[in-house]
């Protein structure tokens, strides 16, 4: 690579700076100066909040300390390791714009004082992606909640539509969400597109960035004078899973899967791995309708006290979703693998009761936790069922497997979320070093940067669109690592 330029001319900003663009973008925001040449000079030492939030006239602000404790975190705390860098992280004050001619005041406002700004859907993430690092300003999008239209096939709706809720409308029609994580009821469309990645419905339709599962993104900028930018086709990968570091999304079109009467299913196995290749044979029948695929080894079953019932002592148990025109050769596959059903609803009767989807996924670690918290957990792309047996044989109670059965490039592939009994930072890291070594891919949720926590590489083209959409960096800073060498060429 070229030599980083001893004083950058910097293209965003008005005249020449003294420091370098990267000394500059990786200065904490409170002790950022701007020198500028002919003895101009801004200097950011001290925000004046209170100046901010009369800029900010007439949109909702909070500022009460437990309110900004509370909208500044998410469910980070699932990682030791995360809970001690972020357990202190608050914001300075929150905004809640109802419209985004509000969310472009915002944004001109904090690129003129040079204060950071997070972005927030529902915070129930889990590693921190809206935490603030430098505090600043929150912007939580929840008040941006309105469905723009709604048809066949395709919808228009701003960031902070609930998910429950938008299904709630788009079964009317027919239709639902194609995918969503185990937080459904609470967690919004735009958090989970900034956030998010795979859930309920993967199974169909693999992951959030495959090609096709996000139509168009309505994004702002943050410049002195914000601008408005559509992303289309391909080019919309450079906000998802960007943890709101490539602009503002104000609106966004989601393509949509046909609606079918979910039944909710437990199948219990009295050995793990026959569980599990009923869980591979399941997602790989094309004829049988499925939204849910998740296998637990004994005793994470135990953990489900809501279910308490209907799963027995030592057996390894399947929590699915079928349809119901599909039960009947359903049955017959749990024949085949020796299962029983301990539990079995019609979508009419689910809808009545906690949806089963509320125990798989990271809502799994979430009832494990509040048993033992001493737990943790991986984010583990297995890829085939003698991986997931090495493993299980390997570390036995140490890591207790969860699998969730879903769609990767055009196949049906064990992931997990496996429970990691947790002792110490070294060995957790022995664990995800043992799994990589073997050929599995680790998903790391005990780090909050986005290459750290997928496939250790920097995204040029995410970071190149950063360079334009947020050219001072203000957009949730130190999440994406790339950024610090983004004077380098590339």
């Amino acid at each position: 690579m070229d030599e980083e330029p001893k004083h950058a001319a910097c293209y965003f900003l008005p005249k020449l700076v003294a420091l370098t663009a990267k000394e500059f973008s990786l200065m904490p925001f409170n002790q950022r100066i701007i020198s500028i040449s002919q003895s101009e000079s801004m200097t950011v030492t001290t925000t004046t909040w209170n100046a901010i939030a009369k800029e900010l006239d007439g949109i909702e602000i909070i500022t009460d300390p437990n309110q900004l404790t509370k909208l500044s975190l998410d469910y980070y705390h699932f990682s030791p390791i995360l809970q001690g860098q972020l357990q202190d992280k608050r914001g300075n004050l929150v905004v809640r714009p109802a419209s985004e001619a509000e969310v472009i005041q915002i944004a001109r406002t904090c690129v003129k004082h040079q204060v950071p700004l997070t972005v927030r859907g529902a915070g129930t993430g889990n590693y921190g992606q809206c935490i603030p690092l430098e505090g600043g300003v929150i912007l939580d999008t929840t008040r941006m909640e309105r469905i723009r239209w709604l048809k066949p096939g395709m919808s228009c709706v701003e960031p902070g539509v609930k998910m429950a809720a938008f299904d709630k409308q788009a079964r009317e029609i027919g239709w639902e969400l194609r995918m969503a994580p185990s937080t459904y009821r609470t967690a919004t469309i735009g958090g989970f597109i900034g956030g998010g990645s795979v859930g309920m419905g993967s199974i169909t339709y693999g992951q959030l960035k495959d090609r096709g599962n996000l139509g168009t993104v309505r994004l702002v900028t943050m410049e002195e004078e914000p601008q408005i930018i559509q992303l289309r086709g391909d080019d919309v990968q450079k906000v998802i899973h960007g943890y709101g570091t490539t602009g503002i999304i104000t609106e966004l079109e989601i393509p949509l899967a046909p609606a079918y009467p979910w039944m909710e299913i437990i199948v219990v196995f009295d050995d793990f791995m026959t569980a599990a290749q009923f869980g591979q044979v399941l997602s790989d029948s094309d004829g049988l309708v499925k939204k849910l695929v998740s296998i637990h080894a004994a005793p994470i079953s135990s953990y489900f006290v809501g279910l308490k019932n209907h799963l027995l002592q030592g057996k390894h148990a399947a929590l699915l979703m079928i349809s119901e025109y599909d039960f009947e050769p359903f049955q017959n596959l749990v024949r085949e693998y020796n299962g029983e059903i301990t539990y079995c609803k019609t979508a009419q009767e689910a809808a009545k009761k906690t949806s089963l989807l509320e125990f798989t996924w990271n809502h799994t670690t979430l009832h494990a936790r509040s048993a033992d918290p001493s737990l943790t957990y991986l984010q583990t792309f297995y890829f085939t069922l003698e991986r997931v047996e090495q493993m299980y044989r390997h570390f036995g109670d140490e890591v207790t497997i969860h699998l969730e059965f879903l769609r990767a490039n055009g196949k049906a592939v064990p992931a997990g979320l496996q429970l990691v009994r947790y002792t110490t930072p070294e060995r957790l890291n022995e664990i995800i070093q043992y799994h990589e070594e073997q050929g599995a891919f680790i998903a790391n949720p005990h780090v909050y940067t986005i290459e750290d926590g997928g496939n250790k590489q920097i995204d040029r083209d995410k970071l190149q669109f950063k360079q334009k959409v947020d050219p001072y960096g203000l957009l949730n800073p130190g999440k994406m690592r790339g950024f610090g060498s983004y004077f380098t060429p590339l």
